[in-house]
């Protein structure tokens, strides 16, 4: 899941080697995943509205039901 966040948030971002994704411990049966983005392009894996944000997790999740699991994606600063 880590390689498809990062994937993803590459191709949407300025900076791309700025890209950092980590995988959290496990909090019970979800799984959590850390992106953090250059400050200036925090607005562009965010989006409008936070819809390129919601965009970003719904492919993740959707991935992640595929292989029966549950994935939280968290963008921090």
């Amino acid at each position: 899941m880590t390689n498809l966040v990062e994937a993803i948030a590459r191709s949407l971002v300025d900076t791309p080697d700025a890209v950092e994704v980590r995988e959290l411990p496990a909090k019970g049966d979800t799984q959590v995943i850390e992106l953090k983005v250059a400050p200036d392009d925090m607005g562009k894996v965010i989006g409008k509205h936070g819809r390129i944000a919601n965009a970003l997790r719904t492919v993740v999740k959707a991935a992640a039901v595929k292989q029966n699991k549950k994935v939280v994606v968290e963008i921090v600063s």
